[in-house]
């Protein structure tokens, strides 16, 4: 189930994150623990996150690889290393929705987003390259700590993908 999705803005975001280049079909077993590692990270470093983990689309090509980074926010600029990047997401307006439900859902909860901001006339900070789509931040964080909810069709993530619309308040 997807909430109704709204326009916010948020400020610039620091994030530690790490990128990997991933085949469609190997998400799932790929990218979650990247999340659990960078947490190791961070406090090995005695840095505190700030948000929940995430998963970001940063050039998607669902016939071949997608460039993905996991991570977490962090308060304030980092210094990575050569695993662990400092990264961060722009200020802007962006459109979100809670998904609540099994994550294996997500793809049918983000068509939705995708066809609430076409129906809205609301474009994406993204483009065309020969590797796929380029997304500025198309973003899932994920709300839920599995450890207090091992039931997964009760989890909560977060879709915030970032608008081409024009933010007077950035």
């Amino acid at each position: 189930m997807l909430s109704e999705p709204k326009i916010e803005h948020r400020d610039e975001q620091h994030t530690a994150a790490i990128r990997v280049h991933v085949a469609p079909h190997e998400i799932g077993e790929v990218v979650p623990p990247l999340c659990d590692e960078v947490l190791a990270w961070l406090k090995d470093k005695e840095i505190k996150p700030a948000g929940p983990p995430y998963f970001r689309y940063l050039v998607i090509d669902m016939e071949e690889e997608l460039v993905m980074e996991a991570g977490v926010a962090v308060d304030s600029p980092i210094e990575g290393d050569d695993r662990v990047s400092a990264e961060h997401f722009p200020s802007g307006l962006y459109a979100t929705a809670v998904h609540k439900g099994h994550p294996d859902d997500l793809a049918g909860a983000t068509a939705e987003l995708l066809q609430w901001a076409t129906d809205n006339s609301i474009e994406w900070q993204m483009g065309q390259t020969a590797q796929g789509e380029a997304w500025v931040a198309r973003t899932e964080f994920y709300l839920t700590d599995a450890d207090a909810e091992p039931n997964m069709n009760n989890w909560e993530t977060e879709l915030a993908f970032l608008t081409k619309i024009n933010d007077s308040s950035s």
